[in-house]
């Protein structure tokens, strides 16, 4: 029965975890894996592009760390070796999946349907909620000539306003819609492939039921 330290283990330097582990400390190991889930679930993720292949690989990695630890000589940060290993184990899960896409043809067009048609719904919203929040005249005028595609002479004319207007404000609206996309996006990054909470617990849960089992 393996019992955490007095000392925090979130307190320990990389190395020392890792010598801990090493002499068979379970809850270093633990601690290692809240440390570093979610930058080796999106390195796992980024291979793979697949949520539960991406999870699968990384217990069957972090089980070969487990087992390898000991060998960590400390030449490259910890988190690099971690990321090697998952690297190594999602690439290797990518070239079993292409051998076996030689031999079984899988209709992806309608296998990602569904998901495809919710992401373009999700986006259509984030869109339109962004062409709304445009001052009224420069929505008008993006809406004229973006989404209707009727052109500057058109659209000066429906409108009654001069062309250069239009010109303008078409431009300047674009810069408005493009601006709030990508504040959008970039407080997105954040959680884009997050692996904390709920995630992280059942990884480390998992993990360590089969170290236990080893």
């Amino acid at each position: 029965m393996h019992t955490a330290p007095a000392v925090a283990a979130a307190s320990s330097p990389d190395t020392e975890l890792a010598r801990r582990v090493a002499a068979g400390d379970h809850a270093a190991f633990a601690e290692l894996m809240r440390r570093y889930n979610r930058l080796l679930y999106r390195t796992a993720r980024a291979i793979l592009k697949d949520d539960a292949e991406a999870e699968d690989a990384l217990q069957d990695a972090y089980l070969l760390a487990f087992r390898a630890i000991a060998n960590f000589r400390g030449e490259a940060k910890l988190s690099t070796w971690f990321v090697r290993i998952v690297a190594n184990e999602a690439l290797g899960r990518l070239r079993k999946r292409a051998r076996a896409a030689e031999v079984t043809y899988l209709d992806e067009a309608t296998r990602d349907g569904p998901e495809r048609a919710a992401l373009r719904t999700e986006v259509m919203r984030l869109l339109e909620s962004k062409i709304d929040r445009l001052p009224d005249a420069f929505r008008t005028v993006f809406m004229l000539r973006a989404l209707e595609e009727m052109s500057v002479e058109e659209t000066a004319a429906a409108l009654d306003i001069p062309e250069a207007t239009v010109r303008s404000r078409y431009f300047r609206a674009k810069g408005l819609v493009r601006e709030a996309l990508a504040s959008e996006i970039d407080a997105a990054f954040e959680d884009a492939f997050g692996f904390a909470g709920a995630r992280c617990d059942r990884m480390v849960a998992s993990v360590m039921a089969r170290i236990a089992a080893l």
